[in-house]
């Protein structure tokens, strides 16, 4: 097969399914984790639809889904929050702690959460 034929999209299929399935690194992120979570039997999948169904019907869900992730991301947190594994503070905390720490990285360097400067030493 040459290159030209490996970038066409395959026969019989819909048009858009060899764009890219993440926008955003991120995306792919939420997504492994809560695969992973469920893999270690922290939730089940009737569970897991029921949170992601949860956070998608909300009134402030956007028509288009361009926000799928960020209730993608949403329900995990809900779901992790009501199992007891992390309560919705810690996550916030945890997430201001990594946006400190990527704001003090010099660029090229890896993030490290040491990097935030509130970090305790």
């Amino acid at each position: 097969m040459s290159r030209r034929e490996a970038k066409r999209p395959a026969a019989g299929l819909p048009a858009g399914l060899d764009a890219p399935v993440f926008a955003e690194p991120w995306q792919a992120e939420a997504f492994a984790m809560t695969v992973a979570l469920h893999d270690k039997g922290l939730f089940s999948w009737s569970e897991w639809a029921d949170a992601l169904s949860a956070e998608v019907k909300k009134p402030d869900a956007a028509a288009d889904g361009h926000d799928y992730y960020e209730h993608w991301l949403a329900a995990l947190e809900t779901l992790l929050a009501s199992k007891g594994l992390a309560a919705k503070p810690d996550v916030d905390a945890m997430a201001r702690a990594w946006e400190r720490a990527a704001h003090a990285t010099p660029h090229g360097k890896p993030i490290l959460l040491e990097n935030d400067p509130r970090a305790a030493n």
